[in-house]
């Protein structure tokens, strides 16, 4: 029997908020991605990093504040930055996880460029914030150099970037041979690293892409049989957070799409998801998408929890 090919996609639950957080978070991301393995899953994992590349770019900020002959690491390096390190530490625990389950397999993490459109109407209306809190002098410099800032009353102005939409993953057919010699692979971390191709040559993007959305694309360029989206909830809810609040066990992507418009799915955390699911399900209609928790995964993937959404 041949394996299921699956794109998992690892929300911030999966990997903690600092070094140490993720250190231990990972051990037990490591046994829900070995369960799959076990399962007979072909793993293609991407995850998201914004706690890490906000952590990065603050102390990459601040090295260049304390010693002047250093030069400001700009977003893209400390995109690449945090796809290495987080790559790191998924790929030794689940590596170390598999050897003690008895299974011997290669888990690769490969540093993925994703182009996006230069004149994507995000880098007009730039919404990620990043970054260490700024005095109003520093804002005022950073203004000065183009970016855009925000600030929060009490606390100080941050750094605020665009999250334009993947065009194309640089690096696709590397990460599909190593998909298609059954590696796990670890690809597209927090969005890819955005670039901007510039007849033939790719320019780092002052940027990030929404994780959602590439493991969405991700998994149609792969043409995989199903996309695993783990979230911090057990499954997909209406009226979330309500008292009326009723778990969604399966829907199709038409129903999905009247259930955002009625508005059922919050901006920055389930719409994203919900939407990769639809794009991934319009390029392979014949896939399936399964959202639930780290947790329950097991149980999930045996039909018992989480949403299913098909074409």
């Amino acid at each position: 029997m041949s394996k299921k090919k699956v794109v998992v996609s690892l929300g911030h639950e999966s990997l903690g908020y600092t070094t140490l957080e993720q250190r231990d978070a990972v051990k037990v991301t490591a046994k829900a991605l070995a369960d799959l393995v076990e399962a007979d899953y072909q793993l293609t994992i991407t995850h998201s990093n914004g706690p890490q590349v906000s952590m990065i770019h603050k102390a990459m900020t601040e090295l260049r504040r304390v010693y002047i002959d250093y030069t400001p690491a700009p977003m893209c390096v400390c995109s690449a930055m945090s796809q290495g390190y987080v790559g790191y530490d998924i790929q030794s625990a689940l590596r170390a996880e598999l050897i003690n389950r008895g299974i011997s397999k290669p888990v690769s993490t490969i540093l993925t460029q994703v182009t996006v459109d230069p004149y994507d109407e995000a880098f007009y209306e730039p919404n990620k914030v990043i970054g260490r809190y700024m005095s109003k002098e520093d804002a005022e410099i950073e203004l000065k150099k183009g970016n855009y800032v925000q600030e929060t009353p009490g606390k100080g102005f941050r750094r605020v970037v665009a999250a334009p939409k993947p065009l194309e993953i640089v690096e696709i057919d590397a990460i599909r041979t190593l998909a298609d010699a059954d590696q796990v692979v670890i690809a597209c971390g927090g969005g890819g690293i955005p670039v901007i191709d510039q007849k033939g040559v790719l320019k780092g993007a002052s940027a990030v892409i929404e994780k959602d959305a590439i493991a969405g694309k991700l998994a149609a360029e792969l043409k995989t049989e199903e996309l695993i989206i783990l979230t911090n909830v057990e499954c997909v809810y209406e009226d979330y957070n309500t008292a009326g609040q009723k778990p969604i066990a399966s829907m199709t992507v038409s129903q999905a799409r009247e259930l955002i418009t009625a508005g059922q799915f919050e901006s920055g955390t389930m719409l994203p998801k919900i939407e990769a699911a639809i794009s991934y399900l319009e390029e392979v209609p014949s896939g399936k998408v399964l959202i639930t928790s780290m947790a329950c995964v097991k149980d999930a993937i045996r039909g018992k929890k989480g949403t299913i959404i098909t074409a």
